[in-house]
């Protein structure tokens, strides 16, 4: 496996706790000086998953990345009310107490259930004081069960599909080693035809080590999504992106998205990738943070002396850059 795939050692860990004492796991990589850009993975994944956008920013900018709830390095919460869309915004507000000092805001870029957290956050005043623009990649506001093309519809009838669509969300049954089965039903239902062994095996491995009740819980609270009108709050320019051949978060989602945010800056298709587009295409959407950040993420959002706060906690520090 080439290095693309590979962890990247951050250049400070911090744990930050959210308004339950959820403690959450914080990354920081890349420049010190430079602007933030806040990256939030999606369901089943971890801060893992940004290594290859990690890898391609760096040189430019400072990278936040945070393991969600029950994913990663942080910790599930106490009981089972742990998990919610208001969750999901609490975490959100407690990371960017964490990092950002008063007065800077960053880049929030959210893939799959991390686009979700964004809108879930967009009518929480602190957050909205804290962004300077929006990238949402691969995600839904709302009815995902109905819209998702994992089963396709020649093989059962749609209310069947809805059934075993939920299930597939729902289920808190372990997934098991990563098999060359595993790897491909991963890629026939989640990543594009073109995806590549490497990127397959890649997010096979990030997807597998996830816990199964956390997996579970947050599938459950997908399963009743229902952020329409935080979408309509979401104030901040936002971009959209989703691949063609998305089956998980089809890009009818990102059409209805797009067309309902009160600032759209743009609506981009890859064609051909499917559903983990950080991955399958990182190119392209590095190019899409990288004109939201030229565009609207200021050199005056770059704090030149910062300090954790809001409930951080340094939890290691590593001298060598990302």
């Amino acid at each position: 496996m080439t290095a693309t795939y590979e962890a990247v050692q951050p250049r400070r860990a911090l744990t930050a706790v959210s308004a339950d004492g959820t403690r959450l796991n914080v990354e920081e990589y890349g420049r010190t000086d430079a602007p933030t850009v806040v990256l939030v993975h999606g369901w089943t994944c971890s801060t893992l998953f940004w290594a290859p956008m990690v890898r391609a920013l760096s040189s430019d900018f400072r990278l936040i990345a945070y393991d969600q709830r029950g994913h990663g390095l942080s910790a599930a919460p106490a009981t089972r009310k742990g998990y919610s869309t208001a969750i999901m915004a609490d975490d959100l507000q407690a990371v960017l107490e964490a990092v950002l000092p008063e007065g800077e805001r960053a880049l929030l870029v959210g893939h799959s259930m991390g686009g979700m957290t964004i809108m879930a956050a967009a009518e929480r005043q602190f957050v909205r004081d804290r962004t300077a623009a929006v990238l949402l990649v691969s995600t839904g506001a709302s009815r995902l069960i109905g819209s998702t093309q994992v089963l396709p519809p020649r093989l059962s009838a749609r209310w069947l599909r809805r059934v075993l669509h939920r299930q597939i969300l729902v289920s808190s049954l372990p997934l098991g080693p990563v098999t060359p089965m595993a790897k491909a039903v991963l890629k026939y239902g989640v990543m594009g035809p073109d995806s590549t062994p490497e990127q397959v095996d890649f997010c096979a491995r990030i997807v597998h080590a996830c816990r199964a009740r956390p997996r579970s819980a947050w599938g459950k609270v997908q399963a009743v999504l229902d952020l329409d009108a935080e979408v309509a709050a979401l104030t901040a320019p936002t971009a959209v992106v989703v691949g063609t051949v998305d089956k998980l978060t089809p890009k009818v989602h990102s059409h209805r998205i797009a067309a309902a945010l009160p600032h759209c800056v743009g609506l981009t298709e890859l064609p051909g990738r499917g559903h983990m587009t950080p991955v399958e295409d990182t190119p392209a959407v590095e190019a899409l943070i990288r004109t939201l950040a030229a565009d609207h993420l200021a050199r005056g959002d770059a704090g030149s002396e910062r300090t954790t706060s809001g409930g951080a906690e340094a939890a290691g520090e590593q001298e060598k850059s990302a």
